[in-house]
């Protein structure tokens, strides 16, 4: 279903704007500069126990003007959004420009990009999240509480979603001229079991974060079935053996594997990490552009992809922060680093050594008053064609685990040695499910996990998973992004017992 884009959005005076600050940035010798007007409007809610915690609506507008003048970057931003306010910002992110530029050393100089004229673009969703009323909201959340409190061993629900209806207009110098719109939800279901001895264990849905609008809620995910197993599983959790440590073959679900591609994959390939510009909440990157071509990042089976045109997914726009149309390329092919993350300034600037001449769309500000930075597309592990079903996968273990789920991970400042744990832990023996374990985190390098990749599961184990909070930048900015995969097999993982690492 195609929406059109907001009224309350196209109200603004989006053109005029625009058309008062690159004036002025012309006049005054600027040799780029672009306008975005941001409308965001973000509502969050959450209940325990079947009552309502918070429920918060927030609306964020601005205009943001950012220039290249004499080879440096100039940004001013406000609130208001009107033509003279535009012209007054143009003036000021010259002026900025002007008074750093005996700091920059390395004149800005951008790609090319085809010019699109009056583009609009809007996300995939049926139901626009906020035309829904929060009281039928909580009273489906309320429902879902009362479910699981139903059941003796559950004794505390939690329940949240987080919901973002997003508007952009950008346009620049050379005429490109983009309206964009659209949606994003999080929902979460978390059930508590309390032990007698007064400790506890908790279990989550594993429904992933989607671009889509209410109908997710409704009939998007399989919600009373995963509901309904909720309890059993969180007993069994609760009741299950601590793992012995050693190597174990995995079978990893994509409920967790979307996490380790996001974090050992996706933060190592963003291209200002890997040449040192960028260190902020997760380092550099130990895949460095002399790798380029020649790093071995996992077996032959590898194939891992950026886009930001996959249907629901989070980093999925139309055209980035920069004008460039959204498109989708090779990061790993074959098992070898091939390709990164790219903003327009570091494509022109390593253009040889990347063999590209052309941004593939990266940049993203998540704030009118935020300048664009390179942030991460939809990175994601391609399934392999006529390939095995989970179960397939399971069969050929003859003693290992099955992992479900995220929760918590820890990665080191080059993205090279990690550790991740999950939902729920299934011991394997002679390729059968025999019961969960818990305290278990599995544990590699990034190249001897990837490596250890055997076996890639077919499209009917593909999901999208992703998250809503990805960190970067300085000052911080926080974006959504998605990364689908299928499930795969690794073979001789080191897997932790977390209880004894902690002392415990």
């Amino acid at each position: 279903m195609s929406h059109p884009v907001d009224p309350a959005f196209l109200a603004l005076p989006l053109r005029q704007a625009a058309d008062a600050a690159l004036q002025v940035a012309r006049d005054l010798g600027a040799t780029h500069a672009d306008v975005r007007v941001e409308r965001l409007r973000e509502q969050d809610l959450s209940l325990r126990d079947g009552h309502v915690q918070s429920l918060s609506d927030d609306l964020d507008v601005g205009l943001a003007v950012r220039v290249v003048h004499d080879g440096t970057w100039g940004f001013a931003s406000s609130p208001d959004v009107t033509p003279d306010e535009a012209a007054r910002l143009a003036r000021e992110a010259v002026e900025v420009a002007r008074t750093a530029r005996p700091l920059n050393h390395q004149p800005v100089e951008l790609a090319d990009e085809p010019v699109h004229r009056d583009a609009t673009w809007v996300s995939a969703y049926e139901v626009d999240p906020f035309s829904v009323d929060p009281k039928d909201k909580v009273a489906l959340f309320e429902e879902w509480s009362q479910r699981l409190l139903g059941h003796d061993e559950v004794d505390h629900v939690d329940v949240s979603l987080q919901q973002a209806l997003e508007n952009k207009f950008y346009a620049d110098l050379s005429g490109t001229v983009t309206t964009q719109q659209r949606v994003r939800l999080l929902p979460q279901v978390t059930g508590t079991r309390v032990d007698p001895g007064g400790g506890f264990e908790t279990m989550r849905t594993v429904a992933p974060p989607v671009g889509q609008g209410w109908e997710y809620l409704t009939r998007g995910w399989d919600w009373d079935g995963e509901l309904a197993q909720l309890p059993e599983r969180l007993v069994a959790k609760a009741k299950a053996s601590s793992v012995e440590p050693g190597r174990y073959d995995l079978v990893i679900d994509p409920t967790n594997l979307w996490l380790t591609i996001h974090e050992s994959i996706g933060h190592a390939t963003e291209l200002d990490r890997a040449l040192g510009y960028e260190a902020a909440y997760a380092g550099t990157s130990f895949a460095t552009l002399d790798q380029l071509g020649t790093l071995h990042y996992g077996t032959e089976l590898m194939h891992v992809t950026g886009d930001r045109v996959t249907p629901h997914g989070l980093s999925t726009i139309g055209y980035d922060d920069e004008g460039v149309a959204a498109q989708q390329w090779d990061i790993v092919r074959d098992g070898v680093l091939v390709g990164y993350q790219l903003d327009r300034r570091m494509a022109r600037q390593n253009a040889v050594a990347l063999g590209v001449s052309r941004s593939n769309g990266c940049a993203f500000a998540d704030s009118p008053h935020h300048v664009p930075v390179q942030r991460m597309p939809n990175v994601s592990l391609q399934p392999v064609a006529g390939g095995p079903s989970t179960e397939e996968l399971i069969a050929g273990v003859e003693r290992g685990i099955y992992v479900v789920g995220d929760k918590s991970w820890s990665i080191d400042m080059q993205r090279y040695n990690f550790q991740f744990t999950g939902q729920r832990f299934y011991e394997i023996r002679a390729g059968r499910l025999v019961g969960q374990l818990r305290d278990v985190a599995y544990q590699a390098t990034t190249t001897e996990f990837w490596g250890s990749m055997e076996a890639v599961g077919g499209p009917q184990t593909y999901l999208l998973g992703g998250a809503f909070n990805c960190g970067k930048a300085q000052p911080g900015q926080v974006a959504a992004v998605s990364h689908g995969c299928p499930a795969a097999l690794f073979r001789g993982v080191n897997i932790l017992n977390t209880h004894r690492e902690a002392g415990r």
